[in-house]
């Protein structure tokens, strides 16, 4: 927990007596402003505010801690001053998660370029799909492939994810291959976790939205073990077009549907707060934005 942030959060909080404006003022979220918030009276032992529906105002600890964080933070921004034009250069660790594809496909070589380009700064990297509390966790960044972003998240957009439905020569030589979307009900599909009943979204020709349920004898909450599955015939998969194109492109799975185009995603890079952020972590975030962009332009997302 970042207790500079914390104690940032808990002056602007005391100042504009109230959290909402505190969230505004800093350019974070009201969720982000709680967390910080809790830590802070955790770090200080007491409780530092009366809480009412009007107003927020300081207990007798909170008047005490309010003064320390001051000069705290005085001396944080006199740190920040004597570091001069040093303080500007990327440096440091940078904690990052993403799922495991997307980290082979898309992240891995940005971090290469980002470490060689800032030789004094590290990264952490944790290969997760489920959604973390960045704070809690000390993630300064996670990257999520998504249409459906919670509300308080500030995030930033990198790129679009497209997809294609794919599958093995082998089990289209079984099974017989799709023509249609609606034929997707006599195959195996291969679904993720946390979608539960899958529903496969695709656009037609004419710009018509379909959403076709598919079922099959093979879930996981994890593209890469689906796309592996799917390569040795295991089914059909709804894959993201980075993880499938170089196997389509050696020919061990053969794209489906082709006048059928899957609903794209998002790629969000998602952090706590635009105010504060470090150096380093807005290095990364170009080089990300740069490398999709790029890609996008050559049409490979």
């Amino acid at each position: 927990m970042d207790r500079i942030t914390a104690a940032r959060v808990f002056v602007s909080i005391a100042e504009r007596g109230s959290m909402i404006a505190a969230a505004e003022a800093l350019d974070m979220s009201r969720a982000m402003v709680t967390r910080y918030l809790a830590e802070m009276e955790a770090w200080a032992g007491a409780r530092l505010l009366h809480r009412s529906t009007r107003r927020l105002s300081l207990t007798d600890a909170g008047d005490v801690t309010l003064a320390r964080c001051r000069r705290m933070l005085d001396v944080a921004d006199d740190m920040a001053v004597a570091l001069g034009d040093d303080a500007d250069t990327p440096q440091g660790l940078l904690r990052i998660t993403c799922s495991q594809a997307l980290a082979q496909a898309e992240l891995l070589d940005a971090v290469s370029e980002f470490l060689q380009r800032y030789p004094r700064t590290a990264v952490d990297l944790q290969m997760s799909n489920r959604s973390v509390n960045l704070i809690e966790e000390r993630i300064d960044l996670a990257l999520r492939v998504t249409n459906t972003l919670e509300p308080n998240l500030i995030a930033r957009q990198l790129g679009v994810c497209d997809s294609v439905v794919c599958a093995a020569p082998d089990y289209l030589k079984q099974h017989g291959t799709p023509q249609q979307p609606q034929d997707l009900a006599a195959h195996n599909c291969l679904t993720y976790t946390y979608f539960g009943k899958s529903l496969w979204q695709f656009t037609d020709a004419q710009g018509e939205a379909l959403s076709v349920p598919v079922s099959g004898n093979l879930s996981a909450n994890e593209d890469f073990i689906l796309l592996k599955a799917a390569e040795q015939g295991g089914g059909i998969a709804l894959q993201p077009l980075y993880s499938a194109a170089p196997l389509i492109a050696a020919g061990r799975l053969i794209a489906l549907l082709p006048g059928y185009t899957p609903l794209s995603m998002g790629i969000y890079g998602i952090y706590t707060s635009r105010q504060h952020m470090p150096p380093a972590l807005r290095a990364m975030l170009d080089i990300l934005l740069t490398r999709f962009e790029s890609k996008q332009r050559r049409g490979l997302s």
